[in-house]
């Protein structure tokens, strides 16, 4: 779908329910709606396989599974044959907002890389718009590269705000017992982008920088320069700069940083929300996330 075709194909329920049908064909999973107590127990398991240590608690539990599903909230699960390998869920904001907070959603090990995490966003944007809701929030770690770049471009998300330490420390498997600092996004159900990043094609942003997200390099940005990169340790570098646009890096695998160097991991986190962070309280806005792991900000005129 190029951009002009997404601009003129209007966003519909039936647009979105066509683009979530061929996303879980691709995948190899069937997705619906979960209602059962039976379904949200296997929710939680799921959920605690993915984000705890043996022996703890999941990220969520039935109770409020069976509570989100019965208020009408989303609550989806993706099978391989009678496998969950995926959930996600979410509940309403406020009325006046038309607006879903997408809480949690996690693919089982096995099946990643198969895009079922990509079929279950499109299923629960499928779901918002025969809600006539408007738009989609969520939040995630800005310092995981393949999280951005799923978020940013493959989704065509737009980046609202930096959140310092948003949940306090949680002290799981994932995230260590670090400050869990978060990019809020917000898809825009009905955007022609989104459109069309939901039937395949997240490259059209590429046609509007200045608007989007590009997967591009930041070659296509004039004067671009780094405010923070990789050092020669593998450690955050910060740079001088009184630039507007520039670009913030990040570590190749910050997970593995958690567990093996947790300082360094910390010192990434702190680079991390002094530049990224720092820029979008300040009124800046992310351009572009590109596919070295780099974002790409313009901060505004600088004083």
């Amino acid at each position: 779908m190029s951009m002009t075709d997404a601009a003129a194909f209007r966003a519909s329920p039936e647009e979105a329910a066509d683009a979530a049908s061929a996303a879980a064909r691709r995948a190899g999973v069937d997705i619906r709606l979960l209602s059962e107590v039976d379904e949200f127990a296997r929710v939680a398991e799921l959920f605690q396989s993915i984000w705890t240590k043996q022996g703890e608690a999941s990220p969520v539990n039935v109770e409020t599974l069976r509570a989100l599903s019965k208020a009408g909230s989303y609550v989806g699960g993706a099978f391989e044959h009678d496998e969950l390998v995926g959930a996600c869920f979410g509940f309403f904001a406020a009325p006046g907002q038309r607006a879903l907070h997408s809480h949690i959603a996690g693919v089982s090990s096995r099946m990643r890389g198969r895009s079922v995490g990509f079929a279950l966003k499109v299923h629960q944007r499928a779901w918002a718009l025969d809600e006539g809701l408007d738009e989609i929030s969520w939040t995630f770690d800005p310092l995981i590269s393949r999280n951005a770049h799923f978020n940013l471009v493959k989704l065509a998300a737009s980046p609202t705000s930096y959140h310092r330490n948003f949940y306090g420390h949680m002290a799981d498997a994932l995230n260590g017992a670090d400050d869990t600092d978060r990019m809020l996004v917000t898809w825009y159900v009905r955007d022609p982008r989104v459109v069309a990043a939901c039937h395949g094609d997240p490259t059209v942003s590429a046609d509007r920088p200045a608007e989007g997200l590009t997967d591009g390099s930041a070659d296509g940005f004039a004067r671009v320069e780094p405010l923070l990169s990789v050092g020669e340790d593998l450690g955050p570098l910060r740079h001088r700069t009184d630039a507007r646009l520039v670009r913030v890096a990040l570590p190749r695998d910050i997970e593995t940083l958690r567990l093996t160097e947790p300082a360094r991991a910390t010192a990434w986190r702190l680079a991390l929300r002094e530049t990224l962070g720092s820029s979008l309280e300040g009124g800046g806005r992310v351009l572009a996330f590109d596919r070295s792991g780099a974002y790409t900000i313009d901060r505004g005129e600088q004083g």
